[in-house]
């Protein structure tokens, strides 16, 4: 077991301290948009109702954590590796068994990690129940493989929040750190601006009103490609 730090989660702290500079190397998010630039994408969002969650099921979206982007760990190790303070491992550099959250992006505060007794989750800031809903039935297995597997839409959190968000959108569920919302909602414009789903006339207004709270607002850019390698499939 080794220790590795955790520069990478730099960007983490940034952000929910209610900073727009993210830094998190050539897999992450990174802000190369200009100011101002997340409350534009959001406003040219396709707009339309929620389509039925009929035939919704995790597996249309590929096995959990599939490593997409071949570089031998799986995609929850990478989110804990690039999200953790103080990450230590299991025999090599993949199995992240320990590390600290500081601060947790939702809730503000410090979150311990220790694998097989997690208080962490891994969150789909876009969730795929809202994706299905919003155009993802629509894709081809490999796109909704690499939708589950980007890293510009994943984030280490507190369980607890996560949880409660469930697969809410803009619309029906904030962050309780106030601080971290215009980055948390920027997050969602671009997920969405990157795979083309649409958005309902509520969670528009909702993403809107957030971010002419901080109108110079990055959008983050950034992730592994649209499509998932031949390799791995989907139902």
């Amino acid at each position: 077991m080794r220790l590795r730090g955790g520069a990478a989660a730099v960007a983490v702290v940034l952000a929910a301290a209610g900073c727009t500079e993210l830094t998190e190397g050539a897999d992450g998010p990174q802000n190369t948009a200009g100011g101002g630039a997340a409350l534009a994408a959001a406003q040219a969002l396709p707009e339309k109702g929620r389509a039925p969650k009929t035939g919704y099921d995790r597996d249309r979206f590929g096995s959990p954590w599939a490593d997409t982007d071949s570089n031998g760990c799986g995609t929850r190790d990478d989110i804990l590796e690039r999200d953790l303070e103080g990450v230590e491992f299991r025999d090599g550099d993949c199995e992240v068994v320990s590390g600290t959250l500081d601060p947790d992006p939702y809730t503000g505060t410090e979150v311990a990690f220790v694998r097989g007794r997690s208080r962490v989750d891994i969150d789909h800031v876009v969730a795929l129940s809202d994706a299905w809903q919003k155009g993802a039935q629509q894709w081809d297995p490999s796109k909704r493989t690499a939708f589950a597997n980007d890293p510009l839409n994943l984030i280490a959190v507190d369980a607890g929040a996560n949880r409660s968000k469930g697969d809410g959108d803009t619309a029906t569920w904030l962050p309780p750190n106030k601080e971290y919302r215009c980055t948390y909602v920027a997050a969602q414009v671009a997920v969405k601006k990157k795979y083309e789903l649409w958005v309902t006339p509520a969670e528009k207004n909702a993403m809107t009103r957030v971010l002419s709270g901080c109108p110079g607002q990055r959008l983050p850019t950034g992730g592994n490609p649209t499509k998932a390698p031949p390799r791995f499939q989907a139902d």
